[in-house]
């Protein structure tokens, strides 16, 4: 018999925030598993789930499903009364697709580089140079209050979640073009739900100095 549990591997101070926003969206019942860094999150049994001894990750259906977006696009498949993709075939799915992915790749990949002083030559990185990325990124988000269609999508999901943490971390500029696309999603009520549970989380599961 399939189990169509959805069962998700978190740390409360991680990227597992931003899937906890998407279950949440959803509506869908499913059971939370903490992991800590260094100790269960690197131990043989979830290495078992996830090579990579990373979180997030999904288990359902007798597959797991790591990588944020990718997980966060699964959820959405699962609930289409909500319209969280929209339709297959048509150009609000096509951007959907595309900001989604630029979001989870070539933009925090860049951050991230950016911040421990590690950035490759642009013509062999798939984020390029910073102002072709911030020209891009600016563009996508000015004047508009979704990125695909008129409703709102797992591509603002992810987007509002990438802006609104290196924002908040000092590793993207507050600039008003961010904060008027991104500070609305991050009020919706799903994504209050999911803080505040991983907000009740963090403190039973502190963030060591290292981790990996």
């Amino acid at each position: 018999m399939r189990d169509d549990t959805l069962t998700f591997y978190t740390h409360p101070i991680s990227r597992g925030r931003v899937t906890r926003w998407m279950l949440e969206e959803t509506g869908l019942p499913y059971e939370e598993v903490i992991m800590d860094y260094g100790t269960t999150m690197k131990g043989a049994e979830y290495l078992a789930i996830n090579p990579m001894g990373k979180v997030p990750a999904l288990r359902h259906a007798g597959v797991v499903i790591t990588e944020g977006a990718a997980i966060c696009t699964h959820l959405a498949d699962l609930v289409p009364h909500k319209a969280l993709l929209p339709p297959p075939g048509t150009a609000p799915r096509g951007l959907c697709y595309r900001w989604l992915f630029f979001a989870a790749g070539p933009l925090e990949s860049f951050l991230t580089a950016r911040k421990y002083g590690a950035l490759a030559p642009s013509s062999q990185a798939g984020y390029g140079n910073e102002a072709d990325l911030m020209r891009t990124l600016e563009q996508a988000v000015a004047g508009r209050a979704h990125l695909a269609g008129d409703g709102f999508t797992v591509a603002d999901l992810y987007m509002a979640s990438v802006l609104g943490y290196y924002m908040h971390f000092g590793m993207l500029e507050r600039k008003a073009v961010f904060e008027d696309y991104a500070l609305p999603h991050l009020q919706r009520p799903a994504a209050l739900r999911a803080n505040a549970r991983d907000d009740a989380l963090a403190a039973a599961h502190p963030l060591p100095a290292m981790v990996g």
